[in-house]
């Protein structure tokens, strides 16, 4: 266990590293701008984000792939329904009633 002068040498390290690399771009201003194909490409890294973190939930059964499963034939349904209606809930709604219907109804 780290204890006494170490211990606040590594906050203070760590908090200098946060500030440094999160401030930078503040600091800078208008003068550390970012090339213009960057701040395109970045404009999309929310989106892969989100895709990186469902796409395996939707994919892997138990560790395995599994391209016909009710988790995906859910997240498709609700993809459609959201870029057709752009309605916050009903993409939730019809999600959940498709993934309940296959596990339950036809016992996927």
């Amino acid at each position: 266990m780290i204890e006494g002068f170490w211990l606040w040498l590594a906050f203070g390290l760590l908090s200098a590293t946060t500030f440094l690399t999160r401030g930078s771009f503040i600091m800078a201003g208008e003068k550390g701008r970012l090339p213009t194909l960057l701040q395109r490409a970045l404009r999309y890294a929310p989106a892969a984000a989100l895709a990186a973190l469902v796409a395996p939930d939707l994919l892997l059964v138990q560790d395995k792939l599994q391209p016909f499963n009710p988790k995906l034939l859910a997240g498709i349904v609700v993809t459609l329904v959201a870029l057709r209606t752009r309605k916050p809930w009903l993409p939730f709604l019809l999600g959940m009633a498709v993934l309940i219907g296959l596990r339950k109804g036809l016992g996927w």
